[in-house]
């Protein structure tokens, strides 16, 4: 019997197929990206995004094309990590606007959805490219459009435009050179491709089951693979205080799942209703959901304000004097009242008794050094990621959260992260958020430093922005495989040194790559030449390296700094 129309049970079958087919597959994908480095994680970023997504959808116990597409959309969305997530966020965004309002989905409402998610992804992308994710999704919607009512069975219909994806995917090398150099199809493309076959397995009654089941407590209810650390505690994680000058005991956190869109005026007196209850409030809100914390004595009144708009999902309710008391105990039997470990708990409770300053800021860091870096130029809350751990959208308004601020900016320093900061500078509605598109840790410390606490907000997003052409990046890795790119022959293990134009250096030995590298890198109007040593160099091995470049550039100022970055064995920093 043909398959004619989509009812929500079985388009929750098929979502689900969809993502357990790129989890398994996202090895693969990793694969595929173009250079060998040990950190190609398209596969792993999008298959986390759509994890999210799943979760979500998880919790509908009665799935209706309403409450399935706002699990898909808000789930995806907060749950973005990297280029490859975010760009798949928005294409699963726009097909849901478009399946929202029925109660099923025949042929014509799959090719609007197709028309519409591709519409949604290509205007999340300043600069769109052809020969990645979006060519394939849009010859998708484009066979989607040429053949529809071509076909009695939606199944038969699928899988003409899968094929049709395939022969794009297929094609991408053509569009993108550097691809053909590798000998490899584009990777994202490629996780699209894996999630509509997946679906298409669960619409013919044959869903893919996900091998690796250690991924689903992992990613259950949004739990975070990142961890994000305040630069200095705050607030409730002083346990100095008392817990009488605890004012409202409870951290209350819950994601309403919305009936309806609600207005910006709506959205404002619900937090001033809300601020009759308590403080810390934070109320974003997107057209499917409101995510919404806030410490109160009341948790039971602000659960029922937002049941007024619709199911409440990821209930949290945290008694903050009584983990206070635990912290203090804790802390004063193990004489680690100034440890970070007695002070992790703080993350989650941020109370805020002083009132907002002007300016805070937010930086995405990887390796205990460059996290200190930047607490030490004024970072108020620094992300553990970056390479290999982009964080989520949802990870990146958490952090925002801390920060007691009218004005946050964002530095994603990983180019990689730069879409999901923009994707939760667009939901964070109670502050003023400026992304600085850093794309390098150097390149975040030299906006940093470029900062005026006596200049406005848009001044300083201008200077920090112009800092970035300020500093030349480089990095000494190795190679995961045998490749060629850029004219140049890569064996597996080779280290490579890489700067802003891509890899420059190719060898077998670090020190010498990384002296090879410094010298592409500076010019006559260098003057400073940083060293950041990572996890797997010693102190001594980093010290003569330094020795050698003080020598070799006298007329250079050389500086070498402790990162503790995983993957680079050095970041280099040339001004």
């Amino acid at each position: 019997m043909p398959l004619t129309t989509i009812n929500a049970e079985l388009l929750k079958t098929a979502f689900i197929s969809g993502a357990n087919n790129i989890s398994n597959k996202k090895e693969y994908i990793n694969e595929l990206n173009v250079f060998p480095v040990p950190d190609g994680d398209t596969g792993t970023n999008m298959t986390l995004t759509i994890m999210s997504a799943v979760a979500e959808v998880n919790e509908v116990k009665e799935p209706t094309m309403a409450n399935l597409a706002k699990a898909i959309s808000g789930g995806s969305l907060r749950g973005a990590r990297g280029n490859s997530g975010v760009i798949l966020s928005q294409i699963l965004r726009g097909f849901c606007r478009e399946i929202k309002d029925g109660k099923e989905i025949n042929q014509e409402c799959l090719a609007n959805g197709f028309a519409r998610a591709v519409e949604t992804a290509y205007k999340a992308v300043m600069k769109p490219k052809e020969g990645t994710i979006l060519t394939v999704a849009r010859a998708m919607a484009e066979k989607a459009a040429e053949i529809i009512n071509e076909y009695d069975d939606i199944n038969d219909y699928l899988e003409q435009i899968i094929i049709y994806g395939d022969e794009a995917l297929a094609g991408t090398p053509e569009l993108l050179p550097v691809l053909k150099e590798a000998g490899v199809v584009d990777s994202g493309g490629q996780g699209l491709i894996e999630i509509i076959k997946g679906m298409h397995l669960g619409l013919q009654g044959t869903p893919v089951a996900l091998e690796d089941s250690d991924n689903v407590p992992k990613l259950a209810r949004g739990a975070g693979l990142l961890e994000a650390i305040p630069s200095r505690p705050t607030g409730s994680g002083n346990d100095h205080i008392s817990t009488a000058d605890i004012k409202f005991g409870y951290c209350t956190e819950f994601i309403v799942l919305l009936d309806n869109p609600v207005s910006d005026d709506e959205v404002e007196k619900i937090k001033e209703y809300l601020l009759t209850l308590g403080d810390s409030l934070v109320c974003v809100a997107d057209d499917e959901v409101i995510k919404i914390h806030v410490h109160t004595n009341h948790p039971g009144k602000a659960f029922e304000k937002g049941l007024e708009y619709g199911q409440l999902t990821r209930c949290k309710v945290d008694n903050m004097r009584e983990e206070h008391n635990e912290r203090v105990f804790m802390a004063n039997e193990m004489h680690y009242v100034d440890s970070p470990k007695a002070e992790e708990p703080a993350v989650e409770e941020t109370t805020f008794d002083e009132p907002p300053k002007k300016y805070g800021f937010v930086a995405v860091s990887a390796g205990d050094g460059m996290s200190t870096i930047f607490e030490e130029i004024g970072v108020d809350y620094v992300i553990h990621g970056g390479q290999t751990m982009n964080p989520s959208t949802d990870d990146i308004l958490s952090a925002i959260k801390h920060v007691n601020a009218e004005n946050v900016y964002i530095l994603p320093n990983n180019k990689n992260i730069v879409l999901a900061a923009n994707q939760a500078s667009d939901i964070c509605e109670d502050k003023k958020i400026f992304v600085i598109p850093s794309s390098t840790i150097p390149q975040g410390i030299a906006a940093m430093l470029s900062y005026s606490e006596a200049a406005e907000p848009e001044e300083n997003l201008e200077n920090m922005k112009s800092a970035l052409g300020d500093v030349k990046t480089g990095e000494v890795t190795f190679a995961i495989r045998d490749t060629s790119v850029e004219g140049k022959e890569i064996r597996k293990n080779n280290i490579m040194g890489i700067s802003d134009n891509g890899i420059d250096v190719v060898g077998t030995e670090v020190d010498q790559v990384t002296k090879d590298l410094v010298e592409s890198l500076v010019d006559e109007d260098s003057g400073l030449i940083t060293l950041y040593y990572g996890e797997d160099i010693s102190e001594d091995d980093a010290n003569a390296l330094s020795d050698y470049l003080a020598e070799k550039y006298e007329d250079l100022d050389v500086d070498v700094r402790f990162g503790g970055q995983p993957i680079y064995y050095y970041i280099l920093s040339v001004e």
